[in-house]
């Protein structure tokens, strides 16, 4: 969540304050409408980076089924792990102090802005939420129809379903 409170916070600029100043301070969700998705669209990214640093899930499951070499695959996997949690631990912790202190600022000084900050926050949270349920469901309109047929034509269905899955 700070992480999209700092994003909607970085599109704020004078002609955002100006148009809540037009708008004498009430909320105009459709001008702020690109600018939570925007937010939204930056704050995966990001996030998708996190992730990266932080899990090693399918790399542990690759030398778990591996059946040659395990000594050396082990010992390198180890070391690549062990990169990754540094680099994952000093970025999520500059990101932090750089989001704290920015955040600080800002609010420090547009305090009546901050109404408007909260709430693109909070609906750039919650398409957050929202969008993974569009992306995870196509391949579940195609797999289902690949599953139920008995036919060899639909298994290019499964195998695009597959592939969606992946992305």
């Amino acid at each position: 969540m700070d992480l999209h409170f700092a994003i909607n916070a970085l599109f704020f600029n004078d002609k955002t304050m100006h148009n809540i100043y037009l708008d004498g301070g009430n909320y105009n969700f459709i001008y702020q409408i690109p600018q939570i998705i925007y937010s939204s669209l930056i704050s995966a990214i990001i996030s998708l980076i996190i992730k990266f640093l932080a899990l090693s899930d399918k790399s542990v499951l690759e030398l778990k089924n591996e059946n040659k070499n395990l000594d050396i695959k082990s010992k390198k996997l180890l070391a690549i792990l062990k990169i990754k949690f540094i680099l994952f631990f000093i970025f999520s912790f500059i990101l932090l102090i750089i989001i704290t202190y920015y955040i600080c600022c800002f609010c420090g000084i547009y305090i009546n802005t901050q109404i408007h900050l909260i709430k693109d926050s909070f609906i750039s949270f919650g398409l957050s939420l929202v969008y993974p349920f569009g992306i995870y469901i196509i391949p579940c309109i195609f797999r289902i129809p690949s599953l139920k047929a008995k036919n060899k034509d639909k298994t290019c269905l499964y195998k695009f379903s597959q592939i969606t899955q992946n992305l």
